[in-house]
């Protein structure tokens, strides 16, 4: 059964009325093929209405919804059938199920895919820490980065997260610090980077596998320092007012290009990538080929030069 958010109330009604239809020609030979294309031209106009009128808090919405395709899902369907290996462990405390990576071949050129993993229903959620990976996780990506870089493979990175896992233990382990590693050593990493943000991109978190000669958005997704609850609770003492601090954020991928600190969105299906999300895959794929297509040729120092003045630039001002 499809999961709706409260924006999309109008849609369910009007799939709850073709549903009906379609059991009312099921039992009986009355005609309601008229009905149900008009039904279906409707939900149609309804979505494209409800697309072009999102707010930020209702991207930020979307970007969670249930059905939406994880990175697992992502990188089954980006590498060749059968390609893809995954790779467990930080050879240091264990292996963070919240953190998955290993190599895949897309269209025969092998990659390494890295990214976070939330799980598809409670149970799994709970068994990958709901996306948020402990030091140990981003530990597995750098060693998994460097892997890539000694067999001069490209690194293909998938974020969706809520955050770095901010529990005592991670912080005991050196949470920050395995952060900031990470983002000192891609910044240095010799083979193309492609990041692309496929959910919520949110604080370290997203940051500790974000620096990429290519950093996309999809289209109905977020990147920010910090969630737009968490902005509400410290500004406001509460939640109730994380409408207005996902607007003030400017955390959707039109302001984030627009601000230059993505390089690309990538459109999804007409309502979200849970939609269809064939659509989606082959969508990031297509750019992800391009993408690689242009990087994999040049010269690594250049590509290393080009990347560090890309971040470098982020946040100055000329006056």
């Amino acid at each position: 059964m499809a999961t709706y958010l409260d924006f999309e109330k109008p849609i369910e009604e009007l799939d709850e009325q073709l549903q009906k239809a379609a059991e009312i020609a099921e039992k009986s030979d009355a005609d309601v093929s008229k009905t149900v294309r008009d039904l279906e031209k409707q939900i149609v106009a309804k979505r494209k209405e409800i697309a072009e009128n999102l707010t930020p808090w209702q991207k930020v919405q979307l970007s969670r919804h249930p059905e939406r395709p994880y990175t697992l899902s992502y990188i089954d369907a980006l590498s060749d059938e059968g390609s893809f290996i995954e790779l467990h462990g930080d050879r240091n405390v264990k292996d963070d199920k919240a953190m998955v990576g290993g190599m895949g071949s897309i269209d025969g050129q092998t990659v390494m895919f890295i990214g976070q993993q939330k799980g598809i229903n409670t149970k799994m959620r709970q068994y990958r820490n709901f996306g948020m990976a402990n030091p140990e996780g981003y530990r597995k990506a750098l060693r998994l980065m460097k892997m890539a870089e000694k067999f001069n493979k490209p690194v293909v990175c998938l974020i969706d997260t809520p955050g770095a896992f901010p529990g005592l233990e991670a912080e005991e382990r050196g949470q920050g610090e395995a952060i900031a590693k990470n983002i000192y050593e891609m910044m240095i990493l010799e083979v193309p980077i492609i990041c692309v943000i496929i959910g919520e991109g949110a604080s370290g978190g997203a940051l500790g596998i974000g620096v990429g000669d290519k950093v996309l958005m999809m289209e109905n997704t977020w990147y920010s320092v910090i969630s737009p609850e968490s902005c509400s609770s410290i500004l406001w003492r509460n939640w109730d007012n994380k409408e207005k601090a996902a607007d003030a954020l400017k955390l959707t991928a039109p302001n984030m290009l627009a601000n230059k600190l993505i390089d690309g969105i990538i459109k999804e299906p007409l309502g979200g990538a849970h939609i269809n999300p064939e659509k989606a895959f082959a969508s990031v794929k297509a750019e992800v080929v391009k993408h690689l297509t242009k990087l994999t040729p040049q010269d690594p120092q250049k590509r290393i030069d080009a990347r560090i003045k890309k971040f470098c630039a982020m946040g100055v001002v000329k006056e």
